[in-house]
């Protein structure tokens, strides 16, 4: 058994071409297809800049270090269960 994933457009006609390998040609086949659509992902990138999350330019270089409290420490990490 084989499997081809791919991703295409269906038209108002509602029919699906597969081209498949010629090695494929004159046999009989069992073919299952399933299909799932496709969501559109919003136009807004996903890796939005500070500029667009409302921090200024230099947020990054103000905010790093800035830490007054106690030293932050990380405990030794348990094994895993």
């Amino acid at each position: 058994m084989e499997s081809i994933k791919i991703r295409t457009y269906i038209g108002d006609d509602g029919i699906l071409q597969i081209q498949l390998p010629p090695e494929i040609a004159n046999q009989e086949l069992d073919v299952v297809i399933v299909f799932q659509p496709v969501i559109q992902k919003s136009s807004q990138s996903p890796n939005k800049t500070p500029e667009e999350l409302g921090y200024s330019r230099k947020f990054v270089e103000e905010v790093i270090g800035s830490w007054e409290g106690d030293p932050l420490e990380r405990p030794e990490q348990l094994p895993f269960e």
